[in-house]
C-alpha cells in the first residue's frame, strides 16, 4: 500500500477526534458516532455534512485498518519530507525537525528501491457504512419476543449490474492511465508518492458502457426490508446488531452492520425491574387486617391467587416465582406490591363500623414517640 499525498497533509486522528495512541476499538467507536451524526441520510441536502462524512470515512479508511495505520504512522514520523504536520525539509527550511536515519529504512521499505513505490495500488475493499434504525415495540412483544420487518431506504449494490457499474453484457476494463493500479506516482525528488488516478477515480478500471440504472456508480438507493428477530425480554433502549445488513461495501468489500435500537412502550398494569415484572394491587383495610386471598393477573399465563397474611402493611411486596420475564438470563419473578385502599366516600354503616373499631382499639400507633401527637 502506497502513502497518499494527503497522508502528509491531514491528521486523520484529529479528524476522528482521537489521540494517535487510541486503541482500534476506540477509533471504531469514534468513527461510528461521527458517521451516524454526519451521514447523508441524517442530513439530507446538507453539503457540509456530506463533505464532513466523506472526510471522516477517508480518515477511518486509513487508521481503521491495522496495516494502513502502521504505514500512516511511519509517514507521520517523516512529516517534514511531505510538507505536512508542520513540514519543511529536515535540518533546514521551515519547521526543521530532527530526522532519524532509521526512518529512511522505513520509507524505502514502503516505496521500494530507489524511492519508487512497490506493489499494486488498487483501492482495497471497503466495508459499507453501519446503519442505525429505531424500532417501536409493545410491552407484550418485548416480553414474549417477536420477528418484525424493518423498512429501510439505503445504498445497496445495483440490482441491474450487480455492483460493477457496467451495463448488462459489458464489463469494466483496466484503466490504461494507471494500468489498473488505481493510483499514479507523483515524483518529489528521490521519492515517489501516490495520488488517485484521475482517469478511473482510483478504481483501477474504467466503465465504458455505464449501467443505466446506477449511472456507473455500482450502487443505488432503494427501499429494502430486513426481518429482525427480537429476543424475548428485550429491554428498552437495547441495541440489536444484524451483521452484514448495513450499507453496501465498495471495491468488493462486505456490507456494514445494521443496529436496531428498541423502544419499548409502557404497559397499563405491569412495570419491569430487570427480568422481573412488577405490579401494584390494591386491597381493602379488612383484607389487610384479617388476611385474604386475592387474584393477581400475570403477563404470560392465567392469573394467580396470592395469599395475603393477616396484618399485612400497605406497601409490602410479595414474590410470585417464575411469573416474570422469560429472558436469556433465565425466568424472572412477578413482584406484587399491595397497597391498602382507604375509602373516601363512606356509607353510614361503614362509618359506624369504623367508629366502633376506633373505640375498641387499645393504645395508639404513635405511643413509641413518647407523647400523643394530634
Amino acid at each position: 500500500m502506497a502513502a497518499q499525498q494527503d497522508w502528509f497533509d491531514k491528521d486523520f486522528y484529529k479528524v476522528l477526534g482521537v489521540t494517535d495512541d487510541a486503541s482500534a476499538k476506540e477509533i471504531t467507536k469514534a468513527y461510528r458516532a461521527l458517521a451516524r451524526k454526519y451521514h447523508p441520510d441524517a442530513n439530507p441536502d446538507d453539503a457540509q455534512a456530506e463533505e464532513r462524512f466523506k472526510e471522516i470515512s477517508a480518515a477511518y479508511d486509513v487508521v481503521g485498518d491495522e496495516d494502513r495505520r502502521k504505514e500512516y504512522d511511519q509517514v507521520r514520523r517523516l512529516g517534514p519530507l511531505g510538507g505536512g504536520f508542520g513540514g519543511g525539509m529536515p535540518g533546514g527550511g521551515q519547521g526543521g525537525m530532527p530526522f532519524d536515519v532509521g526512518d529512511l529504512g522505513d520509507l524505502f521499505g514502503m516505496f521500494g528501491r530507489g524511492g519508487r513505490r512497490g506493489g499494486g495500488g488498487r483501492p482495497r475493499p471497503r466495508v459499507g457504512d453501519d446503519l442505525v434504525t429505531d424500532l417501536h415495540l409493545s410491552f407484550e412483544d418485548a416480553a414474549h419476543g417477536v420477528t418484525v420487518p424493518v423498512h429501510l431506504t439505503t445504498e445497496a449494490a445495483c440490482s441491474t449490474c450487480g455492483g460493477n457499474g457496467a451495463s448488462p453484457g459489458s464489463r469494466p476494463v483496466t484503466c490504461n492511465r494507471c494500468g489498473g493500479r488505481g493510483v499514479l506516482d507523483d515524483d518529489q525528488g528521490p521519492f515517489s508518492f501516490s495520488r488517485p488516478c484521475h482517469e478511473c477515480g482510483g478504481r483501477g478500471d474504467v466503465v465504458n458502457h455505464p449501467c443505466a440504472s446506477c449511472a456507473g456508480r455500482g450502487t443505488e438507493r432503494r427501499p429494502r426490508t430486513v426481518k429482525v428477530r427480537i429476543p424475548a425480554g428485550v429491554k428498552n433502549g437495547q441495541r440489536i446488531r444484524l451483521k452484514g445488513k448495513g450499507g453496501a461495501g465498495s471495491n468488493g468489500g462486505p456490507a456494514g452492520d445494521l443496529f436496531v435500537e428498541v423502544d419499548v412502550g409502557r404497559h397499563e398494569v405491569f412495570g419491569r425491574k430487570g427480568r422481573h415484572l412488577t405490579i401494584g394491587v390494591p386491597i381493602t383495610f379488612a383484607e389487610a387486617a384479617l388476611g385474604a386471598r386475592v387474584t393477581v393477573p400475570t403477563l404470560a399465563s392465567e392469573p394467580v391467587t396470592l395469599k395475603i397474611p393477616a396484618g399485612t402493611p400497605t406497601g409490602k411486596t410479595f414474590r410470585v416465582k417464575g411469573k416474570g420475564m422469560d429472558t436469556a438470563k433465565g425466568l424472572g419473578d412477578l413482584l406484587v406490591t399491595v397497597n391498602v385502599d382507604v375509602p373516601t366516600d363512606l356509607s353510614g354503616a361503614e362509618r359506624d363500623a369504623i367508629e366502633a373499631l376506633a373505640e375498641a382499639s387499645a393504645g395508639s400507633p404513635r405511643d413509641y414517640l413518647g407523647t400523643e401527637v394530634s
